[in-house]
């Protein structure tokens, strides 16, 4: 007789959720048209489930001001669940539907996604899996670009910077933030990392929502003949008829969507046939459901769909993406993970434990802590 594993002869229960917030430092300060950023808050989530399982998640909601109303939902959506069977696809549906009166948007996605993410964490070391394994993948490289510097900041540092984001990791590709008030500067930024790693290393560019579309038009031809991998986000990320218009005015293709909230905002893009590089963003997207459905309609759509943040989980999820492309790889929330997930040669790969590998330095979390956030 064949042995029926644990997991689909009982089902056990949502019991507690729990949140704590911090506010950890960065290695090299974030500086784009968003500001400027020297430390990152972080929503640390646990659910523990009635056979004593824990499963964890973070969430980085870029302002600490915003951590308490997440803590807040976060304590609703708990009693939501409360002694409900540990089945994340459920939870994300009534989650929705318990949301649908507030906006399912904002906070209310940011919220769901986290809980989700801890959810599906709990389930896959329930059964003993790591994610990629429970969803029906295997655990393996993804290729990935370093994220990890490269700001809005003085020409004469980028060099430098450049040099050792292609040497931490192995890296064979990396990220430039553009945007400058003056087109000449944002051209000495791209020819300073050029000249510092050379023509083999794949350069994105990412405006963060910093042009008009007008300036957009002028500012991509002009960095049309740098052989830039992607344009990322160059005008307002909701202006999807403008990247569809821009998109037919250049060459180097276009890239968005880590500020689209859930599945049906990505279809949105998907639909408009605008660009043929798409990014979900885990926090935004609706966590681990909320990739699924949105990998699913990217697939559908065969428009190649990389990651935003999140590498420790994202290093799962592109193993079971049908159109997969790129892990974006930050080390942002090392300071306070247990046992953080490494580049090696230019790629990301997840834990092989149960789980998705998101576990606590308890001692750097106290450290940390954001009293009064």
């Amino acid at each position: 007789m064949t042995a029926v594993h644990p997991v689909l002869t009982q089902q056990p229960t949502l019991r507690a959720v729990r949140s704590r917030t911090v506010v950890v430092p960065l290695r090299r300060p974030v500086i784009a048209g968003i500001g400027r950023f020297d430390q990152w808050p972080l929503v640390l989530v646990d659910v523990e489930t009635s056979d004593g399982v824990t499963g964890s998640s973070y969430i980085a909601p870029y302002r600490a001001a915003a951590m308490p109303a997440i803590a807040a939902e976060l304590r609703d959506l708990g009693e939501v669940w409360s002694d409900k069977p540990l089945a994340p696809a459920d939870a994300f549906a009534q989650f929705g539907r318990s949301l649908n009166v507030v906006g399912v948007a904002g906070v209310s996605m940011i919220t769901r996604s986290a809980l989700d993410m801890a959810l599906w964490d709990a389930l896959a070391k329930t059964a003993g899996l790591p994610l990629a394994r429970l969803l029906g993948g295997t655990i393996g490289p993804v290729p990935s670009y370093n994220s990890n510097g490269l700001w809005r900041h003085g020409i004469d540092t980028l060099g430098k910077e450049a040099r050792e984001l292609r040497d931490e990791g192995g890296f064979r590709a990396m990220k430039l933030r553009l945007g400058n008030p003056d087109v000449r500067h944002d051209l000495d930024a791209v020819r300073a990392v050029r000249d510092a790693v050379g023509p083999d290393i794949d350069l994105m560019v990412d405006f963060n929502q910093a042009l008009g579309f007008g300036d957009a038009v002028r500012r991509c031809h002009e960095l049309d003949e740098q052989g830039l991998y992607w344009f990322e986000e160059p005008i307002a990320y909701d202006n999807v008829e403008g990247y569809s218009r821009l998109a037919g005015k250049i060459r180097t293709p276009l890239q968005f969507g880590e500020n689209y909230y859930g599945p049906r905002d990505l279809f949105t893009f998907l639909r408009s046939g605008a660009v043929p590089y798409a990014m979900a963003d885990l926090m935004r997207i609706g966590g681990v459901s909320g990739w699924l459905q949105a990998s699913g309609l990217a697939a559908a759509a065969g428009t190649q769909l990389s990651s935003h943040l999140y590498p420790e989980i994202a290093a799962h999820l592109l193993r079971v993406t049908p159109t997969a492309h790129w892990l974006e790889w930050v080390d942002w929330a090392h300071p306070v993970l247990d046992e953080p997930c490494l580049p090696v040669d230019g790629t990301v790969t997840a834990t092989d434990k149960p789980g998705t590998g998101v576990a606590w330095d308890e001692k750097a979390v106290r450290k940390y802590l954001a009293h009064g956030a």
